[in-house]
């Protein structure tokens, strides 16, 4: 009687683990089928097992040129030119161009030369400016230059332009005016725009602007003053409002102990009354070295500085160029 319990619960549970098995194999059944199958079963709809060494060397060259090209034409919409278009901005209170430029992704010089900004400070809010969808300056096309000529200028591509401005033909007409894509404005002239160019020569009250006043020692005449007047203890280090070289220095009867220094984009500082001056002439100087002392030498009427920027032999008006 013993012996056959034993034996019925012996085939109770192979019964069991026989159905374990079963159920096992009908939920992943994958891992117990022999996968040395035929390519062709393999492969057919439905997907597969690729065996990698059974493709040929002229299919795998196909398949890495397919996704190559595949790669590529992913990329080409990102570097490929595109047709310039505008949007509007409305200037905020606090916009400047330095931040507008961050703000849209754009080079200051962008924004700079497709709204015509000669003087950056002037930016007020309320008024609506221009923001072009890729980077680029404005040229006005002179007689004489072709678009070859133009794009050798900018170092840019001749196609990129006709791109961009949507020309049909190399022609252009003179005085048309054309963007150049990815051109940026000359830096000196982007310094002057943004009023960045100079640094104060010499820290202080400003005792008379640049324009026409009153002559400090003939009242009843007037006259153009061609610079500011800074004051200043004697004494007082002035220096070198850019870098450049000394074309001057010397005593003049107006100006008393005076330097000249020459600049880039045709640019001179003149620096007046000094008491003392400490540099020759021929020197290089850098930005903010010293040159010389405040003074009350020549036509003064008290210790301060006279400080002249000319533009191409013109007097400018210092204020709008010193940061």
């Amino acid at each position: 009687m013993i012996q056959f319990h034993l034996n019925d619960l012996a085939k109770r549970h192979i019964f069991w683990l026989s159905a374990a098995l079963c159920l096992v194999f009908l939920v992943n059944p994958g891992q117990y089928i022999n996968l040395q199958k035929p390519l062709a079963e393999e492969h057919g709809i439905g997907g597969g097992y690729l065996a990698e060494e059974l493709i040929s060397e002229e299919e795998s060259s196909i398949l890495l040129t397919e996704a190559s090209l595949d790669s590529t034409s992913e990329l080409e919409p990102v570097s490929k030119s595109h047709t310039l278009i505008y949007n509007s901005h409305l200037v905020q209170k606090g916009d400047n161009i330095s931040t507008l430029a961050i703000n849209f992704g754009l080079n200051q010089g962008t924004l700079v030369s497709v709204n015509k900004i000669t003087y950056a400070r002037l930016l007020q809010a309320g008024k609506t400016i221009k923001i072009p969808n890729q980077d680029g300056i404005l040229h006005t096309v002179k007689d004489g230059e072709s678009l070859s000529i133009i794009a050798q200028k900018y170092n840019a591509d001749s196609e990129a332009i006709k791109t961009v401005n949507e020309l049909f033909s190399d022609k252009i007409t003179p005085e048309t005016e054309i963007f150049i894509p990815g051109a940026q404005l000359d830096w000196s002239k982007l310094q002057e725009i943004n009023g960045d160019l100079f640094i104060w020569p010499v820290h202080g009250a400003i005792t008379s602007n640049f324009g026409w006043r009153r002559d400090p020692f003939n009242r009843s005449r007037r006259h153009l003053h061609n610079g500011i007047d800074i004051k200043g203890s004697t004494g007082t280090p002035v220096r070198a409002a850019m870098a450049g070289r000394i074309s001057s220095v010397g005593y003049d009867s107006v100006f008393g102990n005076y330097v000249i220094i020459s600049h880039h984009s045709g640019y001179r500082t003149l620096y007046g009354h000094m008491s003392v001056i400490r540099t020759r002439t021929g020197a290089y100087v850098a930005q903010g070295e010293r040159i010389g002392d405040v003074g009350n030498t020549g036509q003064s009427t008290g210790p301060h500085l006279h400080f002249t920027v000319y533009k191409n032999g013109t007097a400018t008006n210092p204020r709008s160029l010193i940061r």
